[in-house]
């Protein structure tokens, strides 16, 4: 029996992992894949089953789930972006949750024949979106302006207030026929507790957690975990004092951790990622395998109609409502029409109301209508907005540039080339200095350059970074080129963050600690590429064809050649290195540096008109 349930939770495991693995190869929403990973394995194969693992422990082991979820939302929420979408965020919590709850309640009402207090409960539910789905879909989009922020708040900020919403109906639900008549009067008090042990507890656990850590009192290898351990008990006493307070709490807390400039969160926002992409895995793979096949069995055509009205009839009644004096344009608008569905928060919630409410008055086939209508409104609502969350961004002119663009370390000559060279393929080229020289010369040549390090703390925020997704690390301070690809590739991905080799070595194998792939191969340093444009090498772009590919490039200019770049018909730019194996097509364009085999008087003399001053290495700090 032990090694069964041993199996059951490393497939759980397994399939989580890979979900997201394969969401990621396919560009396709992981929460989709999870969810059918889940049915196959659950009502499907039946080769989990949740109740049987965890028993009557699922419920709290989910809501401690949910709880660090919402932490982790917290933390990427900023402050500075709250003036530019305070009033649509407030419009959509203020007027859009309360239309969204009682036009979804009145839905089920009719439609299902319910209980108008189970009808408002599972109203109640679908108030909430959830970062878990709008994030990554938000990553996939990048939607330009305000809209992006307003859609991010609006998911985290939801997902506390719609669960409290759905504990105060369901305390009013639950309460003695006596007190039925003051149900009003119980239902602002339970407001205010939720409200008050929500606030004072996330508050008071921020300021102490924030206290150990300045007074180093923690090691770094422990900040994390400590964190962990704090959340999850400031989320424990606080739905002890009072129920579903918690989810206040701990979003709370992540947004004042977030905020604070007097300690280091770097390493805390790795380890939540990190264990998110877990924990959300999991989480969805065990709701989905809790359904049973009668649940599936049982949906039927008003499941699809509700989901038609949900997202065609509640969500626009709700957004145009919200939009009323936010200062949103109506192409904004239209696209928060085209983004709401539900996630993580709204599956754990139903599924724990609907155990609970299996102690109390209603009927089995009532209780029972929550859970699949619930699973058939989070795929329904995942595939289609998944689906048209980026051709809506597109036709309504709300997405950024692909993230086809390059951010170019350093400004000297060298930079300045390559940088003129993508840019005349269209791409869209930034170079990044803290030499102020190399930054005026690069924008006297018509390109886009900032001066400043790139190793401060706000480079990320300060950067002109919209339609830019690689880094090209050409700076002759190999440390900087290696710390720049670290911090960058939590931005842009390993894939797609490259350094120059180190100036003092050229052997493979010492790569493996730099922060970045290899570029243009292994032993190219900027020593190295400097001289090659001091013998007045050329860049030159060289069509690929069946007759004529790279390996034969190389054979042609062995030894006074370098590749650079492959550009496709299509546009896309592939930077050459040697870390994998470069393979071009016909059709392609290959970009390479090229130096002459002979270089006379005349040529050395304009060479050294055209050669900078060294830039000593301490300049780029």
């Amino acid at each position: 029996m032990a090694e069964e349930r041993l199996i059951e939770l490393t497939l759980v495991v397994v399939l989580g992992i890979g979900a997201k693995w394969l969401s990621w190869r396919l560009h396709l929403p992981s929460i989709l894949i999870l969810l059918i990973f889940g049915f196959l394995v659950g009502p499907v194969l039946g080769w989990v089953s949740p109740d049987e693992i965890f028993g009557d422990s699922l419920p709290p082991i989910v809501s401690m789930f949910v709880a660090i979820v919402l932490f982790e939302g917290g933390l990427s929420l900023r402050l500075s972006e709250l003036p530019g979408v305070w009033r649509s965020v407030r419009n959509l919590i203020v007027i859009g949750a309360p239309v969204t709850w009682l036009t979804a309640g009145l839905s089920v009402h009719f439609l299902f024949g319910l209980d108008p207090m189970l009808s408002a409960l599972i109203g109640a539910i679908f108030t909430v979106t959830g970062p878990t789905v709008i994030i990554p879909l938000l990553q996939h989009v990048r939607p330009k302006g305000n809209i992006g922020g307003v859609l991010k708040w609006e998911g985290i900020v939801i997902d506390p207030v719609g669960a409290m919403l759905a504990v105060l109906v369901f305390q009013v639900m639950t309460l003695p026929s006596e007190v039925t008549g003051a149900s009003w009067l119980v239902a602002l008090q339970l407001v205010l507790r939720t409200v008050g042990v929500g606030a004072l507890l996330g508050c008071g656990s921020s300021v102490i957690l924030l206290a150990v850590m300045r007074r180093y009192w923690v090691p770094d290898f422990l900040q994390a975990p400590v964190t962990l351990m704090a959340v999850l008990a400031a989320f424990a006493a606080s739905n002890v004092l009072q129920q579903e307070s918690g989810l206040l709490t701990v979003t709370l807390m992540g947004i004042l951790i977030a905020n604070q400039k007097q300690v280091n969160i770097r390493s805390i926002v790795h380890f939540k990622e990190n264990l998110n992409v877990l924990l959300i895995s999991g989480l969805f793979i065990l709701l989905a395998a809790r359904l049973d096949r009668a649940a599936i069995e049982s949906i039927d055509r008003r499941h699809l109609v509700f989901l038609a009205l949900l997202i065609f009839a509640i969500r626009p009644i709700s957004v145009v409502l919200s939009g009323i004096g936010s200062g949103l344009s109506w192409r904004e608008q239209a696209y928060l029409c085209c983004m709401a569905p539900r996630g993580i928060v709204a599956a754990a919630v139903a599924s724990v109301f609907s155990f609970e409410l299996t102690h109390f008055d209603y009927t089995q086939e009532q209780v029972a209508v929550i859970v699949p209508l619930t699973f058939t409104t989070i795929t329904g609502t995942v595939v289609f907005y998944g689906l048209i969350a980026k051709p809506a961004a597109r036709w309504l002119k709300v997405s950024s540039p692909d993230q086809d663009g390059f951010l170019v370390l350093g400004a000297h000559r060298v930079a300045r080339r390559i940088g003129r060279a993508l840019q005349s393929h269209g791409k869209r080229v930034i170079l990044i200095d803290s030499n102020y020289r190399n930054v005026s010369l690069a924008r006297l040549e018509g390109l886009t350059a900032t001066n400043g390090s790139i190793l401060s703390d706000n480079a990320h925020e300060d950067l002109p970074l919209e339609g830019i997704g690689t880094l090209l690390a050409l700076t002759p301070n190999d440390e900087v080129n290696t710390l720049a690809c670290v911090r960058f590739a939590e931005i842009f991905g390993r894939s797609n963050v490259f350094q120059l080799s180190p100036a003092r070595t050229g052997s493979a194998g010492e790569h493996v600690s730099l922060g970045g792939r290899p570029l243009f191969g292994v032993g190219v340093n900027y020593d190295e590429l400097e001289s090659w444009f001091s013998d007045r090498a050329e860049l030159k772009s060289t069509g690929i064809t069946e007759q004529f590919n790279l390996e034969d490039w190389r054979e042609d200019n062995e030894g006074r050649g370098i590749p650079l770049f492959t550009v496709a018909e299509s546009g896309v730019v592939r930077v050459c290195g040697s870390d994998v194996t470069t393979s071009t097509k016909p059709g392609e364009t290959l970009i390479g540096l090229v130096r002459a085999e002979e270089v006379g008087p005349a040529d050395e003399e304009g060479a050294e008109e055209e050669t900078d001053a060294p830039i000593p290495e301490a300049q780029y700090d």
